[in-house]
């Protein structure tokens, strides 16, 4: 191999070790911060909305691995370029290595949880790295040219100690790697407390208690196959967020407070609120990004406490209309003040589906907030609840370029059939869900091929903050035909038919699929 090629090598060995290095210190002692998720994180921080609107609609819940992904390729390349500037020239690469150590510190600061033991890990990363770079290079540059300046020969001894201490380091990044790939994926103190804890019965259930024990009201799943599932498993729901790497929360030492523009500040711990009178709530949620047929919205059963409760002890003040949420890791949304207190079932959430909320879903605690997207509403790993104004405060989405407010739009998604189906002659069946939160869907629609729009049968909705099932039985003829659907809420509003892209405030248009009947 050329000179270059191993000196590209050892800068390879030596970043890897040295970021293996700072992963496992960031484990053991800050593992909410990683100078890899620092970075990361605060590079999404500054990418300008349309790069995420953009990622979030080709890679979809997918985005945060695909930008993993992408960091890891720039680390390597930035390894590679290191090892050849070291040998070029001494100290140059280890100068590299030392200005992304400081990059790495400054990330760490940047993020909320940081704290001092969190400087460790960059440093530990640093100072990794550049030692190995150091060690290899020598030994290369001794291999290459010799103590006296003559060129060495291939079987020296030179040679021998460079390739040993190269395939030394290359078996302990192996070792390492995969250690801190169980360290990091096993998530294990978090998950070890989530396992513990027993969540208490709602005092008011979700529905009535059936005989079969089902969570769902007769009459309300159709059980068409293909038909989206009336209640999302937790390992199918969707998860958007800004959390590049998902915090480490610890429900000990969790609590929630309320400030701002109220009569007194107000703090609870997890143990308080699990003590409180629970509810349990059919919700469907829906991001702001979903494209019109999207998969970015479900429905779950949520346990928790009404956010207006926890209000009333602090005591808003009247010029407030805004609480800002906050998370752990920073992010901010902006939730009317009126959707948290007109009666509607906002909650602090601490349940999923009948267990304690997944870590990617906000554990330990969480907001759900029927009628409203996401991005001003279902804060996860929620920390605090700042009442103030819109006027005077911005939130993370609203200072890029979102809109500030963010009421879910009447929607509806054909199921069944699938894009590019291929079905027998004869009667079709064609069914969906439709959704429009805190209002309730009064009736869906579908028309084939243009023509006149038909009345669908409906299902019995669990409430008017879910989704709904529908379907309509269609005599086709073979050939190609395209359908769509259109829902109507109970306030007569009309599921617009305007194509319009998800931003500033949720698309709009016609679902519509396009398939064969043979």
């Amino acid at each position: 191999m050329r000179r270059r090629t191993w000196a590209a090598v050892s800068g390879a060995l030596a970043v890897g070790l040295g970021v293996i290095g700072g992963e496992l210190s960031a484990a053991a002692l800050s593992p909410s911060v990683t100078p890899v998720s620092a970075v990361g994180s605060a590079v999404i921080d500054g990418l300008p909305p349309g790069v995420k609107d953009w990622a979030i609609a080709w890679f979809g819940t997918a985005d945060k691995a695909v930008f993993l992904v992408t960091i890891a390729v720039l680390i390597a390349l930035l390894a590679l370029a290191a090892g050849v500037l070291e040998y070029r020239r001494r100290f140059a690469g280890r100068a590299v290595i030392a200005g992304f150590g400081v990059v790495g510190a400054l990330a760490v600061a940047s993020r909320p949880q940081s704290s001092p033991v969190s400087f460790v890990a960059p440093v530990v990363a640093a100072l990794v790295a550049v030692l190995v770079l150091d060690a290899l290079v020598r030994a290369l540059r001794a291999w290459q040219q010799g103590a006296d300046g003559a060129a060495t020969t291939d079987r020296s001894p030179a040679r021998r100690r460079f390739l040993q201490g190269a395939g030394g380091t290359a078996v302990v990044v192996a070792a390492t790697g995969a250690a801190a790939t169980g360290v990091r994926s096993s998530q294990s103190t978090v998950t070890q407390q989530r396992s513990s804890i027993t969540l208490p019965a709602p005092a008011e259930p979700a529905v009535p208690p059936r005989p079969e024990g089902s969570f769902i009201p007769a009459g309300a799943d159709l059980e068409i196959p293909g038909i989206s599932e009336l209640v999302t498993d937790a390992d199918d729901f969707y998860r958007i967020d800004t959390a590049l790497v998902v915090p480490v929360v610890d429900p000990a030492g969790w609590t929630l407070r309320v400030t701002g523009l109220v009569d007194r500040d107000v703090e609870i711990t997890f143990d308080e609120l699990l003590a409180l009178p629970l509810i349990e709530r059919h919700i469907t949620l829906a991001c702001v990004s979903n494209t019109v047929g999207g998969g970015l919205t479900g429905t779950a059963r949520w346990l928790g406490w009404p956010v207006r409760e926890l209000l009333a002890r602090a005591g808003v003040r009247p010029e407030a209309d805004m609480v800002l949420s906050r998370s752990v890791d920073g992010f901010t949304a902006g939730t009317p003040l009126e959707a948290l207190t007109d009666g509607r079932d906002a909650l602090i959430a601490v349940g999923m589906n009948g267990a304690p909320l997944p870590v990617e879903h906000g554990f330990p605690v969480r907001l759900v907030v029927p009628g409203l997207y996401g991005y001003v509403s279902a804060t996860k790993w929620v920390s605090e609840l700042r009442v103030t104004r819109f006027a005077d405060e911005k939130a993370y989405w609203s200072t890029r370029g979102w809109s500030e407010r963010g009421p879910v739009k009447t929607s509806s998604r054909v199921d069944v059939p699938r894009p590019n189906a291929e079905v027998p002659v004869g009667d079709v069946v064609v069914a969906g869900v439709a959704w429009a939160q805190h209002r309730g869907v009064e009736a869906v629609e579908v028309r084939v091929d243009g023509g006149p729009w038909q009345r669908a049968v409906l299902a019995t909705a669990i409430s008017a903050d879910t989704w709904c099932q529908y379907s309509a039985t269609l005599a086709l003829a073979a050939g190609s035909h395209t359908v769509q659907s259109r829902a109507v809420d109970r306030e007569g509003d009309v599921q617009s038919d305007a194509d319009v892209a998800p931003a500033p405030d949720g698309a709009e248009g016609l679902h519509t699929v396009t398939f064969t009947v043979t």
